[in-house]
């Protein structure tokens, strides 16, 4: 195999895909409206996804790719492709973001900027698939944030119950029961509620995400 140049990226096995919606007013992170305006929930999304798609770019990918429900936008660094969201139930567009994915492919959100190339490591390194078929991180609300497989199969989503307490045990229960051997990330909380605002900018102070919280003032305070 020859060597990259000096200076030039490594490629890592694995394809990276980003699931996420143009941080458009009234459209995303409507639960943070009340306390905050639906231009200010905005712009949390934004930054969100501005941590997001940082961590995944300082780690090595065979391709990056944004699944994109809206328009690109200045948000997004070079070294990304874009397509778009199918239309249907959450299930259905992650299944199909699979679907059009060959060979390891680790899908994250956009709700956890938190997430550091530290703990996207396990599974982007080059042995990250050894006597491994799939990874999976938990988020706290019994949701999930990460998933990754070894040969990516929509049969795996679809059908999946989503955006409930227990959609993470459903859907970890469709990998062992398709014998697959299961590696975890560590569980993160999304970013939801003004709470989960505040948690995670704490746990993560020096992004863009907490930079943002920190200039903003809740309706309640003004």
């Amino acid at each position: 195999m020859t060597e990259p140049a000096a200076g030039e990226e490594c490629p890592g096995p694995t394809t990276v895909l980003v699931i996420a919606k143009e941080p458009v007013p009234g459209r995303v992170k409507t639960r943070l409206t009340p306390p905050y305006t639906p231009d200010e929930a905005a712009q949390l999304a934004e930054a969100a996804l501005y941590d997001t798609l940082r961590a995944v770019r300082a780690m090595p990918a065979r391709r990056r790719v944004v699944v994109l429900d809206g328009r690109p936008g200045s948000w997004l660094p070079a070294g990304f492709d874009v397509r778009p969201q199918c239309p249907g139930g959450l299930d259905e567009r992650l299944a199909a973001a699979f679907a059009d994915s060959a060979g390891p492919t680790l899908l994250i959100g956009m709700d956890t900027p938190q997430v550091t190339p530290q703990l996207l490591a396990p599974a982007l390194d080059v042995d990250a698939w050894d006597d491994c078929d799939a990874w999976f991180g938990a988020a706290e609300d019994g949701g999930f944030w990460a998933l990754g497989l070894a040969v990516p199969d929509p049969r795996l989503l679809r059908g999946v119950p989503m955006s409930t307490d227990r959609t993470a045990a459903a859907q970890r229960a469709r990998l062992t029961a398709a014998g697959l051997r299961v590696r975890e990330l560590p569980p993160l909380r999304d970013v939801d509620t003004a709470d989960d605002a505040e948690r995670v900018a704490a746990a993560a102070p020096g992004g863009r995400f907490a930079a943002t919280l920190a200039r903003l003032t809740p309706v309640a305070e003004r």
